[in-house]
């Protein structure tokens, strides 16, 4: 008899803390598990709905720096706020249009994911920003190289973005519209047969959920 193997979506951001911390747990996950993870990723909130920095309570900012850092050091993960930061900000906090690093960010993300090699592009791409270890990690090689280590050719996925941008714009729309649809608009959502689990902090609920409906070892 066949074993089901169990499927997971992933919604996740390039610009979002704490999807970087939760990858290398999923990384881990998908290792140990029979476990099909479908990487959905999504523009972040400050693209999404720059509005809602304006409303937020101002102490959100400061909170959400010293809750990152402190999670970072309890899990031994290292993590610096982006330089640059993938979402470019104006002077004044607000964000403008054009976006040159986030929307070519996640295209590559979706592009990776139809190649089925979207969770190691996520943790590759994603530690190079996030991790403090590199200054500008828009330039030179480091993005090619993090490609490279997730079984990716970085020019051949820009240029097939470039090729049909519209398409990879309607699977960014799709996934945000997936990810409400589930119940959810923060990143990480991870949903399992419609149930949507937010937040990093939800990554052993998941498990528990996957292995009371069959998860098996590898």
């Amino acid at each position: 008899m066949t074993q089901h193997t169990p499927s997971i979506d992933v919604f996740w951001s390039f610009r979002s803390p704490y999807s970087y911390l939760a990858t290398g747990r999923l990384v881990d996950l998908h290792a140990r598990y029979t476990l099909d993870v479908q990487v959905r990723p999504v523009l972040p909130i400050a693209v999404r709905s720059p509005e809602f920095f304006a409303r937020v309570n101002p102490l959100f900012g400061p909170y959400l720096v010293r809750d990152v850092l402190r999670l970072g050091e309890f899990l031994g993960i290292p993590i610096r706020w982006p330089r640059p930061d993938p979402v470019v900000m104006n002077p004044d906090g607000t964000y403008p249009l054009s976006q040159p690093f986030i929307h070519r960010l996640t295209r590559l993300g979706v592009a990776a994911a139809e190649r089925g090699r979207g969770l190691p592009f996520l943790d590759e791409v994603s530690n190079i920003i996030w991790s403090g270890s590199i200054d500008g990690w828009h330039q030179g090689s480091h993005l090619a190289e993090a490609a490279e280590r997730a079984g990716l050719d970085l020019a051949l996925l820009d240029a097939e973005i470039e090729g049909d941008p519209q398409h990879f714009i309607d699977a960014i729309d799709r996934n945000q519209d997936a990810l409400e649809a589930a119940g959810h608009w923060g990143v990480p959502t991870l949903v399992f047969e419609g149930e949507p689990f937010f937040g990093q902090d939800r990554l052993d609920m998941l498990q528990w959920r996957l292995e009371n409906a069959g998860l098996q070892q590898r």
